[in-house]
């Protein structure tokens, strides 16, 4: 029994062995292969008990990744800089430095172009800007070939191309709930850079023509402190960098054209810069401001015409009238000039303004000279009232003939040759007969003479130079609109 309670708690082998042979020698060899068996069972399910756990929690501690991708570099727990061994390497100096230059390729795409101003010369547009190079010191080791994405965070730690915009006047960066920025990165060190950027530039503007002009702007890059020696920029296909949103519209603008250009560009203390270009094209609508300067001194100039039509003795009519298209006018111009840059050369716009306004201006000096002349006339008939003798002996109806033949016709102005002296009762019967000899001579003038007189009256008639206004002023602004449309619509617009 003893020999049994010391195999039951030690349960070694020495032990067993020991017992084999001592139960030979006592005949019990059976029972004790028995026991043998049973404690190789108990031994061997102990030990798959074991290998269930740790195989548990091991699986614990990789969780659900490890079945679902099999990438090493993406189950290991390690940090990025090791990952891509940030520290191992000078990010401070660009790939292959101090070797031939390093190409980056740019491609743009234009989100949205939000202004152009007149007045500032400038436009703003938003834009994802991406930048394409290679780089060995970021290069992985990757079962499956696939690229690794990273935010801003690790922009701070490599090298990126310094690309900046020239002539630009405002520009930053969407931080929106992030920071904007994608770095994507393939196992061979090949590196995607992109950004959304709203950017402000100046764009030269030609007015002459405004507002049916054709305005070519541009947004250049450029690298600032690389010159084409250690960094060539070029655009990475062609024309096919440049995609632009098919919802870009503008309220005043027409968008024609969007193409890329590039060339150099020499500084004389820094060396010469790869520049590209961004070159979009924009034509503006006439529609508004035909609405809003065209059509409003269009009727100004024919409101100005009324007076025309209105009687030379409505003097607070007529002068009134005028007085208010003047205004008019000048209110339309001072509006137009004040969203228009002081520019040292005149517009297509001023021009049709000034013109209009011109007209206007006159038809108010057709109606001074129109009361002017009336005037004058009304001051003779005086006079010559004055100067006539007087017809007490003379019928009523005769005096009327007398005082009608100077101002109106010459046919009565002959009836009175057939009077005699004696029927005109004066006290200077001189002065009497002098009258009638000038009314004879009147009478019998010749046929020239008759004419200069008729024009002499027409120049003193205001009628008819209200009935000549009526037509030479519509004639000439009608000229003047057909000039000007045809010069401006069809000829040829200088380029910027």
């Amino acid at each position: 029994m003893f020999r049994q309670e010391r195999i039951y708690t030690a349960g070694g082998y020495h032990s067993t062995i020991w017992f084999l042979t001592q139960s030979c020698r006592m005949a019990y060899f059976p029972q004790l292969l028995l026991f043998v068996l049973c404690l190789a069972l108990v031994a061997e399910s102990k030990k798959h008990r074991r290998r269930r756990w740790t195989g548990h929690q091991d699986m614990q501690q990789l969780g659900y990744v490890f079945k679902k991708n099999h990438d090493i570099t993406k189950i290991r727990r390690v940090k990025t800089e090791q990952l891509i061994r940030v520290d191992d390497h000078d990010f401070t100096m660009r790939p292959a430095f101090g070797g031939p230059a390093i190409p980056v390729g740019v491609d743009v795409q234009v989100e949205s172009l939000d202004s152009i101003s007149e007045v500032d010369m400038d436009f703003t547009m938003t834009l994802y800007l991406r930048h394409y190079w290679k780089d060995e010191r970021l290069s992985f080791r990757s079962s499956t070939n696939k690229s690794m994405t990273f935010d801003g965070r690790l922009v701070k730690k490599i090298w990126v191309p310094d690309v900046f915009f020239v002539h630009s006047k405002r520009s930053f960066i969407h931080d929106t709930t992030t920071e904007n920025i994608m770095l994507r990165v393939l196992p061979d060190g090949q590196v995607l850079y992109s950004m959304r950027v709203t950017v402000t530039a100046m764009c030269n503007m030609d007015l002459s023509r405004f507002p049916l002009d054709t305005q070519t702007c541009s947004l250049e890059l450029e690298s600032y402190a690389y010159t084409d020696e250690d960094l060539m920029l070029y655009w990475k296909n062609g024309n096919e960098s440049l995609k632009t949103d098919e919802k870009i519209s503008l309220s005043q603008f027409l968008i024609q054209k969007f193409h890329t250009t590039s060339r150099l560009a020499f500084y004389s203390s820094t060396g010469w810069y790869n520049r590209l270009y961004i070159n979009f094209t924009l034509r503006r609508h006439i529609f508004f401001f035909l609405l809003q300067t065209y059509f409003p001194a269009t009727l100004m100039v024919m409101l100005s015409w009324v007076s025309f039509w209105i009687d030379r003795r409505a003097v607070p009519a007529r002068v009134s009238l005028g007085i208010t298209t003047v205004l008019t006018m000048s209110t339309i111009i001072t509006g137009v000039n004040a969203s228009m840059p002081r520019v040292s050369y005149i517009k297509a716009v001023d021009i049709y303004l000034w013109v209009s306004f011109v007209f206007v201006f006159l038809s108010v000096l057709e109606y001074a000279a129109v009361n002017y002349l009336t005037t004058v006339q009304e001051r003779k008939e005086v006079k010559f009232r004055e100067k006539l003798p007087c017809t007490c002996g003379m019928p009523h109806a005769k005096t009327m003939m007398l005082d009608s033949c100077y101002n109106n016709s010459e046919s009565d102005a002959t009836s009175l040759a057939g009077f005699s002296k004696s029927q005109i009762v004066n006290e200077d019967t001189d002065r009497a007969d002098k009258m009638v000899v000038h009314l004879a001579i009147r009478s019998e003038s010749n046929a020239s003479k008759k004419r200069g007189l008729k024009r002499l009256r027409i120049m003193q008639n205001t009628h008819a130079i209200d009935k000549y206004s009526r037509r030479i002023f519509p004639a000439c602004f009608i000229l003047f609109n057909l000039i000007y449309w045809s010069v401006y619509c069809y000829a040829p617009q200088r380029r910027n």
